[in-house]
């Protein structure tokens, strides 16, 4: 797995562009929220970093990785986004509903995209289980939710030049 060569959330070999005057929107699973809220915190961080202003990030919670699809719609909808960066974790169980939720959020997050024809970043985590989940989420495979701003702050500047 290469995930366990680095941490992939290292952007040194990437010319990340500013993200000043750029208005994201972050839509946040509540359910395991111990990892949704580090992958909050990254992106949020991760967004500040390359300099987008507080005010131009726009966070609703939903309740779970179902729902962030609804979500970033809603938000499309009613605001002046930019990028939509969608947060959340699927721990896989003991039956198949891992794979139903799975693929649903990510054909749904897709859709959104292609709905609104902006970016709609897919950040969820869809691991084997919590220690997972914790290595992505702030841990030693860093912060899914940083890689996530970073998408949406690229994918929002190619939006911009058409």
């Amino acid at each position: 797995m290469a995930s366990s060569l680095k941490n992939l959330s290292d952007f040194s070999h990437l010319a990340v562009k500013n993200a000043q005057d750029i208005k994201f929107g972050i839509v946040v699973a509540q359910w395991n929220a111990e990892i949704t809220g580090a992958l909050l915190s990254g992106a949020v961080d991760g967004l500040l970093k390359y300099g987008a202003t507080a005010e131009n990030i726009k966070v609703v919670e939903v309740p779970g990785s179902y729902e962030l699809i609804a979500g970033a719609d809603i938000i499309l909808q009613k605001n002046d986004i930019d990028a939509i960066i969608c947060l959340g974790c699927v721990i896989q169980g003991e039956t198949r509903h891992f794979d139903f939720i799975c693929n649903a959020v990510a054909n749904g997050i897709a859709n959104v995209g292609i709905k609104h024809n902006k970016p709609v970043v897919f950040g969820v985590l869809t691991t084997d289980n919590v220690e997972q989940a914790k290595d992505r989420a702030g841990g030693k495979h860093g912060n899914k939710g940083e890689e996530a701003a970073i998408t949406a702050i690229q994918m929002a500047h190619i939006g911009a030049s058409r």
